[in-house]
Parts: C-alpha cells; structure tokens; sequence
C-alpha cells in the first residue's frame, strides 16, 4: 500500500511538502500543477514550482515528487513536457481535475473530462514526448457536471500511455462536498489495467479504511486530511505508534515559518501561518488556541516572535 501527497494549489506546495515529508509516511508527492498555454516554458519556471527538481526531484526528507502539468493542446503540452523531462522529475503528470473556473474556461483541467477522445490525444502526445523509461501518469475526477463518461476518460487516459491514475471521487460540480463516490473507484479500476489510486475525503484511519473496503483499491492519494493531521499517513500504516504529539509538531511550525519566508512574497508569510492552523485545529486543541493568537497577526517579526520561540 502506498500513500501519495496530494497537491493543492495555493496550500500544499513546496513549503508545505517539506514539513509533511518530514514527519513519515508519505511516498510520493505530486506538485501543484504548472500551466501550459501557447508557449514553451523556461526552466526557472517549473524550479520555481517545483523546487526539489534542483535537488534530484525529492523533498529533504527524500520523498520523489512527480510533477504536473496542466494545459489543453497538445502540441504545448508535449512541447514542455519535453523540456520537464530533461529536469529529471521522478514522473510526469497531467491535470485533469482542476475544478478552478480560469482553468476550466481556457481549456484545461476538469473540463476536459467532457472529451475522452482529446484526453487521448493529450496524454498520447506527452508518451510520445518524453523518454521511454519515465513514467507518466494522470489525475482525473468523475466527470464535469456527471459521471457518464468516467470509465470513457480513464480508458483514454491508459489508451493514452498513463502508468497509473489518481481518481477524486467527485465531479467538478460536486467541488469538494462530501460525500465522496468512492465506489466509482472501484468502476474505474475494474475497467483499466494500470493501477489506480483513490483520493477524497480521506481524513482519518476510518475513512481511509472505508475507502478501500467499498473502492478495492489500497493505494490512496491524502490532501486536506493530511494538512489537518500531519500524522494521518504514519496512522494508516502503523496504527496509533504513528501519532504525533503537538509538542513534536510545534518545531516544525518553526520550520514552517521559515520555509515560508524563503519562498513566498512577504505580504503572504502571515496568511500562510493561519492558513494552516486553521486545518490543524482540527485536530489539534492546542493549534486552536495557537489560531487565536496569531489571528489577528500581521507583522511578519510578530508572527515571527511566537512561532520561534523556545518551547516550553
């Protein structure tokens, strides 16, 4: 069983996949997405994003990332995923789940699950794009406004040359409300070969147990739960011994903090922080009462002050 971290723009970036990989558990990680319009991208631009990719494409806790990338034409499309793989990623992935309106109105991401014979020439032209031997995989939802063609986009996407498939469980419109239709993940893995891995609404061990009893498939992809729970990945996989204790969090919030600072714009050093704690207070009485003291925070040396202060 493998346990892969999912990306979210605007919140599990790179900073974020630093301090998640640090705590165990995790196998792989996959970016936030880099877009692909009519243009071939420098280098600079996906090390912006994908930072690890200067350092063998893995976080300092040595977790491969695979990077994704996001766009509608695929002359670009194979065009930049040439030039990626010549970064040496541990894989390349395609984006088609986006649910973001600017993304889907251009062309990319969800709304493309409308068209699996696209989706086929999408995925073919990035096979045939990059080397033999590196892998290229996908990440789909169940549809746009409904789940008819589902089983039609998968099998395009392996027809395609996808190794592996991520599936959220939701269409675009179902956004992220629960419940998630992880039975469909079942659907979809009995229609493909390749292997496929279930994502949505995974926040705890029940959940994730749940998920692969009605879904049959062990391998899951964590997103928000993870946030929220940093240890989720180490609970799945080794019960209760993997808990983290809020005092062995709190260092990483520190570290956190500085990651932030080196690789965010400073008027969003502040927001980043709240941002989450706001997921970790979930779980974590402790990180509620931390929220509230740097709620209304919005001096980078104030916030700093808290964060980095020795531990009690």
């Amino acid at each position: 069983m493998r346990i892969l971290l999912a990306p979210m723009e605007g919140l599990l970036d790179c900073v974020l996949r630093d301090i998640l990989t640090r705590v165990g558990g995790v196998d792989l990680c996959v970016s936030e997405f880099v877009r692909v319009s009519g243009s071939l991208l420098p280098n600079r631009t996906y090390q912006r994003i994908v930072p690890e990719l200067d350092q063998g494409s893995r976080t300092t806790a040595g977790v491969p990332v695979r990077v994704q990338l996001l766009g509608s034409d695929p002359y670009f499309m194979a065009l930049n995923a040439a030039r990626l793989a010549a970064l040496k990623p541990a894989a390349i992935d395609l984006n088609f789940g986006c649910p973001a309106k600017t993304v889907n109105r251009h062309g990319g991401g969800s709304i493309l699950l409308r068209e699996p014979d696209r989706i086929h020439e999408l995925v073919a032209a990035v096979r045939a794009a990059i080397p033999p031997d590196m892998m290229l995989t996908a990440k789909m939802r169940l549809g746009y406004e409904d789940k008819t063609l589902a089983l039609d986009c998968a099998r395009a996407m392996e027809a395609g040359g996808a190794a592996e498939l991520v599936v959220h469980a939701r269409t675009k419109v179902e956004g992220y409300k629960p419940p998630a239709h992880w039975e469909w993940i079942g659907r979809i893995q009995d229609a493909v070969k390749i292997p496929v891995i279930a994502n949505g609404e995974i926040w705890t061990v029940d959940d994730y147990r749940r998920c692969r009893e009605i879904s049959g498939v062990a391998d899951v992809m964590l997103g928000r739960g993870m946030v929220a729970n940093p240890a989720l990945a180490q609970l799945i996989k080794h019960g209760e011994s993997g808990a983290m204790p809020w005092a062995q969090l709190q260092p990483l919030l520190a570290d956190f903090w500085l990651l932030v600072t080196r690789h965010t714009l400073p008027k969003y050093h502040c927001g980043r922080v709240k941002q989450w704690l706001n997921y970790l207070r979930q779980t974590y009485p402790e990180a509620e009462a931390l929220y509230q003291t740097v709620r209304i925070v919005t001096q980078p040396q104030e916030m700093a002050a808290i964060l980095c202060q020795p531990q009690v």
